[in-house]
């Protein structure tokens, strides 16, 4: 791997002789570069390459104190034998850690890397052949197997703001841009070293801090959704998942080079902002009640209730068991014939037949379904007229006014009044994320994430808005919110549906103005449902899908 380009325009300057105050002004803008790098390779391995250029260095290495420790190697250079490991090398750096205390517990000064870590102080050695008081075994034994020769050696600590010292940075065979010789490094490239170092062990430490502190902010977001899932196992896997699915999409979209979606793009910002938004975007599930976020039946509240109705039946059956033997009696006592014995007896048959029709019936609405018929809910309402007698002893109708309602419900589990409870968790979402002090980065995580249960045609909610009204990203995470809905195998209400089942139904949305049909297109033409299903569906829901039956799509 070639040197980074400011790197070679800064060797460049050096080696043609260029004045110290040039390389001080050069120092000044590796300053602020280094400032602006957010990847940690790349900014290490800037931290080099520019410590090279400056100080007219052959070779460099840069280490970092460890937890354990030790120094371990980062970035390893060396431009005469193009020797190039770590960083975005791709070559992994194979040399062991060197540790900072010896197994008897002492200080290991006897390695230079070592002993600047420890010791703070920088050394500068003309000729590591003829220096005394370090070993440099390993350095010699590099050099015989390559034929190189290691001469001049820089060794300068990185401390930060608060005088730690997070790792170290040495120089090897400073070079005269004159003859090109090694020569040893001087006061001036020792100064603008130790200046560098400075510079980027700051740089370095508030990478790290920014990185640390996203790390726990996703960890605060998954520990939120851990919760949920805690709380609800049919909610937990839908967190994980529409993020996902989001960003499958949302990258799709940004690779189209021509229709209507050609303009958007996403850098490493947006997407990381995109992703938080994802994370977050059923936060508000905490505060829905668990028996309605888990209601699989129409008649379940914490238990199902279907059992009771079970118990009424059999308070039915039991009446008319002693119903027949009092008609029994009474024709034994007026001294009735054969025959209208047989009829009472065929008579209580067909009321027993009729009541475990009607339980069967019962469970089988309780159930729920895509759309229950009129005349089903005609039925139950028609059984809701029987008349029991409860445990008080009052008669009453065999249905209260709650159950009726639920086993009504035309489609699915929920009653409008649950539907309102399940939907104000959006409403919940959205007074959370705007609530939080976003740094300008993070913006639009609110937006984002408050309206995957909006429309295009503004019938959606909560605020009712129209595709112009909401941004793409939105847009894109409503889409991934209904298939991750329609494929879930965990919900406790449906199976999961099958591919072309979820592709024809987000047809018919993308015609009906509930989904963005431009983003629905790119969504089938680019595959993003194959690559999603193949991650987190089962084998049987991944049918061979028609994209040329899709309705709303046109391959």
């Amino acid at each position: 791997m070639a040197e980074s380009t400011q790197g070679l325009r800064l060797l460049a300057a050096a080696a043609a002789g260029e004045d110290l105050g040039l390389r001080l002004e050069q120092l000044n803008v590796i300053g602020a570069s280094l400032s602006a790098e957010r990847d940690i390779n790349r900014l290490l391995e800037s931290i080099l390459t520019a410590a090279k250029a400056i100080t007219r260095a052959d070779g460099g290495t840069l280490y970092r104190v460890a937890d354990d420790q030790t120094l371990r190697f980062e970035i390893v250079r060396t431009t005469s034998l193009e020797y190039y490991l770590g960083g975005t090398s791709g070559n992994p750096v194979p040399f062991y850690p060197i540790h900072l205390m010896g197994k008897d517990g002492k200080p290991n000064h006897g390695m230079v890397a070592a002993y600047v870590a420890l010791t703070g102080e920088t050394v500068n050695i003309p000729d590591a052949y003829t220096v005394e008081g370090f070993d440099f075994t390993g350095t010699r034994s590099f050099d015989k197997k390559t034929g190189y020769r290691s001469k001049s050696f820089l060794t300068v600590p990185m401390k930060n703001h608060e005088n730690e010292i997070i790792g170290v940075l040495q120089l090897l065979n400073a070079t005269d841009p004159r003859s090109g010789e090694v020569v040893p490094f001087s006061s001036s490239d020792q100064r603008l070293a130790e200046s560098l170092a400075s510079q980027a062990a700051i740089a370095l430490t508030n990478r790290m801090l920014i990185i640390q502190l996203e790390e726990l902010f996703e960890s605060f977001i998954n520990l939120m959704n851990t919760a949920i899932d805690e709380k609800s196992p049919y909610t937990g896997g839908h967190c994980q998942r529409v993020p996902q699915l989001t960003m499958m999409l949302a990258e799709a979209v940004s690779e189209m080079r021509e229709g209507p979606l050609a303009a958007f793009s996403m850098n490493d910002k947006d997407r990381y902002e995109l992703k938080i938004a994802g994370l977050l975007h059923d936060c508000g599930k905490v505060t829905t009640p668990v028996h309605v976020v888990d209601k699989a039946t129409k008649l379940e509240t914490i238990y199902d209730r279907v059992h009771l109705i079970d118990t009424r039946f059999e308070v039915l059956k039991r009446d008319a068991e002693i119903e027949l033997l009092k008609e029994k009696a009474l024709l034994a006592a007026h001294g009735a014939l054969r025959a209208e014995f047989d009829a009472a007896d065929a008579r209580h048959r067909e009321r027993i037949r009729r009541l475990d029709d009607d339980r069967a019936f019962l469970r089988a609405c309780n159930v729920g379904g895509e759309a229950m018929r009129e005349s089903d809910q005609e039925r139950v309402r028609s059984i809701a007229r029987y008349r029991w007698t409860d445990i008080s002893g009052h008669e009453a109708n065999f249905l209260s006014e709650d159950e009726l309602q639920n086993l009504t419900i035309r489609a699915g589990t929920l009653t409008g009044e649950e539907r309102q409870i399940i939907n104000h968790h959006i409403v919940a979402t959205i007074k959370m994320l705007e609530a939080l002090p976003w740094p300008k980065h993070l913006k639009n995580v609110a937006e984002y994430a408050g309206g995957h249960h909006e429309r295009m045609d503004g019938k959606g909610y909560p605020k009712g808005l129209t595709r112009t009204q909401m941004s793409v990203q939105a847009r894109v995470m409503g889409i991934a919110d209904i298939f991750e809905a329609l494929t879930a195998k965990d919900r406790p209400y449906k199976k999961g549906k099958t591919l072309s089942e979820s592709l024809e139904i987000l047809g018919r949305f993308s015609l009906n103005g509930h989904i963005d049909p431009e983003l629905f297109d790119v969504f089938v033409r680019k595959k993003v449902y194959r690559r999603y299903a193949e991650l987190f569906l089962d084998k049987e829901q991944i049918d061979e899908v028609d994209e040329s039956k899709i309705p709303g799509y046109a391959p």
